[in-house]
């Protein structure tokens, strides 16, 4: 780690204060030029740490970057990951206060839940297919703290990698899902179509970013436990969106899920 503890704990205050009051500040590998992605992570884990705290429950995890064009954007070779906690899920299709964020950004996955714990090194995609009882399609809804979303790779891991939201629609057992890969998706803001993708954008496979994750964590001495979700990353662009929208997401073989912003 580059920073020393007292640097980390005040980027940690300051991701907190800007999610708190709606400010974004400015990137934090300006405001603290040694910032490392161990230090990165280290902040991350104490937001998560004082979330619990205060008594939210971590229910999962989300993937980050799996996208090429994203990874491109960044100049990076490699996901990151955050944390899923309870308060931020919302039901499909409900109401959610646009003002509960800085500047959101809608994403849809496939949600994994799991029926078996999945621990690294050497997690397969296999062994993920093996762990999932079931998917779901699903939003997440994305914000950086980060003004203008001037984000670097250790921005937005320390910011729980832009993690702010989840919205899941009805699950499907994993064996009435052929392949992965092979859903696809159409994404609608007010009845427009924005965006396609398919699963194959993540990672080839979703469940190779779930691997990823799982294998990633062992590094921290965690792994990923039965009716945890994951989010394995976005199948498509990741629009703007803001009050008075609704947005749907319609996937071959799972369904739709939608929220509105209010």
């Amino acid at each position: 780690m580059a920073l020393t503890a007292r640097q980390r704990a005040e980027a940690a205050r300051l991701l907190r204060q800007a999610e708190h009051h709606k400010a974004p500040i400015d990137p934090l590998s300006a405001l603290l030029p040694g910032l490392d992605l161990a230090d990165a992570y280290a902040v991350q884990r104490d937001n998560i740490a004082r979330r619990l705290a205060d008594g939210a429950t971590v229910i999962g995890h989300k993937v980050g970057l799996t996208a090429a064009a994203m990874q491109r954007l960044l100049g990076v070779d490699q996901p990151d990951f955050g944390h899923l906690m309870d308060d931020m899920v919302h039901r499909d299709g409900a109401p959610v206060p646009a003002a509960r964020y800085c500047a959101p950004r809608i994403e849809p996955e496939i949600c994994f839940r799991l029926a078996e714990p999945l621990r690294g090194p050497g997690v397969t995609v296999e062994d993920v297919l093996g762990a999932t009882h079931a998917v779901a399609p699903a939003l997440e809804i994305v914000d950086s703290r980060i003004r203008d979303w001037k984000i670097t790779l250790v921005d937005t891991v320390a910011d729980n990698a832009s993690s702010a939201g989840l919205v899941c629609g009805p699950w499907t057992p994993l064996a009435e899902v052929s392949d992965l890969a092979s859903v696809l998706v159409d994404l609608f803001v007010d009845g427009e179509r924005v965006a396609t993708g398919s699963g194959k954008e993540v990672l080839g496979h979703p469940a190779a970013a779930v691997a990823w994750l799982a294998n990633t964590l062992a590094a921290f001495g965690a792994g990923l436990e039965p009716e945890h979700v994951v989010l394995p990353g976005t199948m498509t662009t990741a629009p703007f969106v803001g009050a008075g929208q609704r947005v749907e997401a319609r996937f071959s073989h799972l369904g739709p899920v939608s929220v509105s912003f209010v």
